[in-house]
């Protein structure tokens, strides 16, 4: 008899609950069940005969692949729930008509471009840090940059104990009490811009992601969603598919 068993967390990502990481982590918090059991990591599954749920939810097959993009606004975090409470990116994408998860992360504090969908593999090729996928982001600091401090920026600084790859910074705008940098960076460790920007003295008044992977934003109000176009999802489709990242033209 064909064993038709795939690992759970795959399972979970091709049923739209999370990226293939984030259900690692759903299992490891022991927040899956098969057949009313618990389950571990490794553990393997029929997709047709085993009974799947997380937290309590059954987890159905997805019928429908489905991929948009969300204008983030400030004080939202970037999950699809969250135990303290807090408003949570997927309150703003309830009428989407299926469940969707982000892709990738955008902290709480920060506002911007976030994909969302209900395709586990998209995501998880997508986030892949094999990818070295470009965003930009425009990022308001406090007071005046020197050069100094962009050529260390551009070269990498040194944060949670590793230093970051080169990137690209400059001054988009210059106020008397304020600056405004543009950067294109290359990989996503966590609160990045962030943190290199404390790390050569400077403090992040805002932050906001415009691009990813050379798909832009726009002008998509705050707090809104639209589809992702033919277009774009060619873009997505070819460097998530590809074996190394691919920037912005």
């Amino acid at each position: 008899m064909k064993d038709n068993k795939i690992r759970l967390q795959k399972h979970l990502s091709e049923c739209g609950i999370a990226s293939r990481r984030k259900a690692e982590e759903l299992i490891e918090n022991k927040k899956v069940r098969v057949n009313g059991r618990i389950a571990s990591l490794g553990d393997k599954v029929d997709p047709v005969r085993d009974k799947v749920t997380v937290s309590g939810k059954n987890v159905v097959p997805v019928n429908k692949k489905v991929y948009i993009m969300l204008h983030k606004p400030r004080g939202f975090v970037t999950t699809v729930s969250d135990e303290l409470g807090r408003k949570c990116v997927t309150d703003l994408v309830k009428d989407v008509g299926v469940r969707v998860f982000p892709v990738g992360r955008l902290d709480k504090d920060s506002e911007g471009l976030l994909f969302l969908t209900n395709d586990g593999e998209f995501a998880n090729n997508l986030t892949h840090p094999s990818k070295h996928v470009n965003k930009t982001y425009r990022t308001t600091v406090k007071g005046e940059v020197d050069d100094e401090q962009l050529i260390k920026l551009c070269d990498g600084v040194e944060i949670d104990g590793r230093k970051t790859l080169p990137c690209e910074c400059f001054v988009a705008e210059r106020k008397s009490d304020r600056t405004v940098l543009i950067f294109v960076i290359h990989e996503g460790r966590n609160r990045q811009i962030r943190k290199m920007c404390e790390a050569v003295g400077l403090s992040v008044i805002r932050l906001k992601r415009t691009e990813i992977a050379g798909v832009k934003m726009g002008m998509l109000p705050q707090g809104k969603w639209r589809d992702l176009n033919e277009r774009e999802m060619k873009r997505l489709t070819a460097i998530s598919e590809s074996k190394e990242g691919a920037g912005n033209d």
